[in-house]
Formats: C-alpha cells, sequence, structure tokens
C-alpha cells in the first residue's frame, strides 16, 4: 500500500470563473506585506532599544489615556457594528428561549 498525499483527497476550489456563483476572498493587505511590515516594525523596535537616545521618560497616565485613544480609533467599526446588531459579548441579560441549554447539542454533557 503506498502512501497517499492527504492534500490530493477532499474539497476542491471552484474551477469555474462565474462572478455570480464564486467570488474569492480578497485580503485588503497581501500576507507577504503584512509580514514584511510587521517584521520591520519588530527589528526597527529592537535596534532602538539599544541606543540610549530613544530613551524618553514618559509619564505613565499618557500612555494609558493614548492606548484607550488608539484602541476606540481602531475598533469604532466594531463597536458600532455590535451595537448596530445588538451584541452583548456577555451572556447575562441575554433572552434565553425554552429547551434552550448552555451545552452544544452534540456534547453529551
Amino acid at each position: 500500500m503506498g502512501l497517499v498525499d492527504p492534500d490530493s483527497e477532499g474539497p476542491v476550489l471552484p474551477t469555474r470563473n462565474d462572478d455570480e456563483e464564486y467570488r474569492p476572498f480578497s485580503r485588503r493587505v497581501p500576507e507577504f506585506k503584512f509580514w514584511y511590515s510587521s517584521t520591520k516594525g519588530v527589528l526597527t523596535a529592537l535596534v532602538m532599544t539599544f541606543f540610549s537616545v530613544f530613551d524618553i521618560p514618559v509619564f505613565w497616565p499618557i500612555l494609558v489615556v493614548y492606548f484607550f485613544a488608539l484602541f476606540f480609533l481602531t475598533m469604532k467599526r466594531q463597536i458600532k457594528h455590535m451595537i448596530k446588531h445588538k451584541y452583548v459579548p456577555w451572556s447575562m441579560g441575554k433572552k434565553s428561549y425554552d429547551g434552550a441549554t448552555r451545552h452544544h447539542p452534540k456534547s453529551n454533557k
């Protein structure tokens, strides 16, 4: 019995070029550009730690305010989407229905 390549079996991607049936997933940033930029940023930060000219004293509450400002500016779209669809990330206060269980239907518990 010979070895079988697992990638050769299973579902296959669509090969038709019909716009109505299949729309490929397109990333906003290609993967290579993402990893290249991330690596550049990490290496730049690492090199800057070795030079004292970049060792600037900062009052820590300013960093906390800056963190929250950046967080809310970058998460604004997601937060608006959650508010629009009335999504609450915790289970307190959510409507529950009769017969609903907390466990997955296929689980044994």
